[in-house]
């Protein structure tokens, strides 16, 4: 297990007495837990948490639902059997998740490091533009 589904891990057992937990709900929980800053609209891996699903039935005998929404955001609602999302669905995540930000392994080792590696791009500053100042050069002309 990655260390990314460790931590959707113990945000799911956390968060287990809920009825409905969306993958917002997790991941926030997750940013709490190892005091990321950044990336707060992060969403997480299906693979991700498919596996932790799994392995949370069978480790604590926790079962949950998969659904997604219209806006593709994973939902699990905690019932009496556990139930995958049906192939249409699961491609349209998977289609989706290539424009996502998704919280990875490497950014809960920087959290846990105290460094940011977060994959957001830096704002540049402008640099001070030089002007030509035509008055000058007219002054001494006399």
């Amino acid at each position: 297990m990655t260390q990314i589904q460790e931590e959707i891990e113990k945000a799911l057992i956390q968060l287990s007495e809920k009825n409905l937990i969306t993958e917002a709900n997790i991941a926030k929980k997750i940013r709490d837990n190892n005091k990321l800053s950044g990336k707060n609209k992060a969403g997480l891996a299906f693979q991700d948490i498919e596996e932790v699903l799994f392995l949370v039935e069978e480790e604590n005998n926790i079962h949950f639902e998969m659904h997604l929404n219209s806006a593709n955001d994973i939902l699990l609602k905690s019932g009496q059997k556990s139930s995958a999302l049906d192939p249409d669905a699961r491609k349209r995540r998977q289609s989706c998740e290539k424009s996502m930000a998704i919280l990875t392994s490497a950014d809960i080792k920087a959290a846990q490091n105290g460094q940011t590696s977060f994959s957001a791009k830096a704002h540049k500053k402008r640099t001070e533009k030089k002007r030509l100042n035509i008055n000058q050069n007219f002054e001494d002309w006399d």
